[in-house]
């Protein structure tokens, strides 16, 4: 089953934390492999920097799916002022449909 996992940046403040463990974040999401669908930044409403994650991942249990974003390593940083974690059905642009 597929989870989406959104998680808000704190504001203000969130922009040094993220910069200073978006190294480990990459390795830690790369390290999900195939668990990993979809993943990216969400942006200011200008696009201008980043102020938030995006994660689709695929897991067995929603507690799975909560279990990889408390173990982001931005989680564990303290960068997220909020995480919601959703099952979701990927219809339009599925690469295996």
């Amino acid at each position: 089953m597929l989870f989406a996992i959104f998680a808000n940046d704190k504001d203000p403040g969130g922009l040094p934390i993220r910069e200073a463990t978006r190294e480990a974040h990459l390795e830690f999401v790369r390290g999900l492999g195939d668990k990993i669908k979809l993943a990216g930044p969400l942006m200011d409403d200008a696009g201008s920097y980043p102020n938030g994650t995006i994660l689709v991942v695929e897991a067995e249990t929603i507690e799975e799916a909560r279990s990889i974003a408390q173990n982001d390593p931005y989680a564990q940083a303290d960068l997220f002022e909020s995480v919601v974690v959703r099952a979701w059905n990927w219809t339009v642009g599925n690469p295996g449909n």
